[in-house]
This record gives C-alpha cells, structure tokens and sequence, in this order.
C-alpha cells in the first residue's frame, strides 16, 4: 500500500472526515486490521483565511506547494488536498510536486459521471461557488452542468461554513438551512441532479437528502485508497483570524 500525503487543516474538522472516510475505505477493501498508510500535514487554517479574505491567492498558493514538497521529501506517494477552496490554487500545488495530485474536482466528476447525471448542484464556500476554478474544470474535463443557490443562499451557506462548521459548531437552524437550499436545487436543476456539498452540506444531510449527494471528502477518499492500492503515475515536476485558528500538525500513520 503506497503512503498517501493529506494536505489539511482547512479547517480541521473536514479534515478529520477525510482520514475516516480514507480509512474506511481501506478497511472496506482489505481484510483484517488494515488501515489506510497516511502522511498528514495539517495547517494553521487562520493564516490560510486571512489570505482568502484579502485575495492573495498567489501567497496561499506558495504556502501550500511547500507543504505539499515537505509531503513528497517525507515519502508521500501521492498527494490529496483536503479542501474545496484551495484548489483554486492546485496548479501551484502541481507544479511544486514530482508526485501525483489527485485533484478533488476530478474525483467528483468521474463519480458523478458514473451515477449517470449530467448536472451538479455545488454547494461551498462563496470562493468556490462564484469564482470559476471549479466549475470550469467539471464543465471542461467532465462535461458537466453546474449550478449554484442564489446570492443570499451563497451568502449564507458561506457563513455557516466558516462561522459555524470550521469551528466544530453544528446548528439545527443550519441543517435546515442547507436542506433547504438543496431542495431548492432539486427543484431548479430537473427531475435528477447531483448534489454536491462541502463539508457543512456532508453534516446537514447526513441522513436526509435532497436528490443524490456526492460528498467531495468521499469521492477524494475513494481516489486516494485506489492510488495507493494500484499505483499511479508520476506527475510535474499573515495576521490570524480570530477563532480560526488551529494546530499545525505533521503525523504518519
């Protein structure tokens, strides 16, 4: 089994989703006591946001390609960004890395394409819905419709995400919320959309769905453990935020 290197922290709480659900998968697929072979260097989430915030995408971008180096020169086989967000940034990642990056809109797309829908609704951070980073690529790469909730559901989604589940803070009022916004994507979208949702839209509908849900953490999860299992080829060569703020972690399990 290959080392797989997480790159997260953004924020934690998803974070921690990743490793169960990349751990599940394995125990899933082998026998016995197997768990999944993980480097993991956890950011401080705060400097990452303020970054965000401040629209200096370009240092984000450098912060998490030394990251991913340090993965790679630590062993890691592969990489895994665990974040929506930060992969506006994924082709500065890319280019710092010898190793592959599995890139989280690939994974989404091909498991929404296998589900045999043409359109995605995306819920996110406001970043990821308005900009086009995302989008683009399921549109180009996949062929995939995509489709977003209107501006003051985008506004509010974004709110619940970094006011609410960065901080491990679940809300009722929030889950309604979210299913709601879902429904109303449903409606919008035709008799059979998919549904994808970050990891606030992963606790929200944990056990009610609005249509059919493809959690990104899930479909990066199952690409990961498939890497690690079969091999993969090689490839290319601030001020906190108060309340964001988290470890800065590096474990191999």
């Amino acid at each position: 089994m290959k080392l797989l290197g997480l790159l997260g922290g953004m924020s934690w709480t998803s974070t921690a989703e990743y490793y169960r659900l990349l751990n599940e998968e394995v125990a899933r697929r082998c026998d016995g006591l197997h768990s999944a072979r993980v480097l993991l260097h956890s950011v401080d989430f705060a400097e990452i946001a303020a970054l965000q915030r401040e629209g200096r995408w370009d240092e984000a971008g450098e912060l998490l390609a030394r990251a991913a180096w340090g993965l790679e020169t630590a062993g890691a086989e592969a990489v895994v960004l665990a974040t929506n967000t930060m992969h506006k940034v994924a082709p500065q990642i890319e280019a710092a890395l010898n190793v592959p990056f599995l890139h989280i809109v690939d994974a989404v797309g091909s498991a929404v394409q296998a589900a045999g829908l043409g359109r995605v609704g995306l819920l996110a951070t406001a970043f990821t819905m308005e900009q086009r980073f995302y989008h683009d690529r399921l549109a180009e790469r996949h062929g995939l419709e995509v489709i977003v909730p209107e501006a003051a559901e985008r506004a509010e989604v974004h709110r619940i995400i970094f006011d609410e589940l960065c901080r491990n803070v679940i809300r009722e009022e929030s889950c309604e919320t979210y299913r709601r916004v879902m429904a109303g994507l449903v409606g919008r979208g035709g008799p059979d959309p998919g549904l994808h949702g970050d990891h606030a839209a992963c606790r929200a509908g944990r056990h009610e769905r609005a249509g059919v849900r493809h959690d990104r953490a899930a479909c990066a999860g199952g690409r990961g453990v498939r890497a690690g299992r079969v091999g993969v080829g090689r490839g290319r060569a601030t001020s906190p935020s108060v309340g964001l703020s988290s470890a800065r972690v590096f474990i191999q399990t």
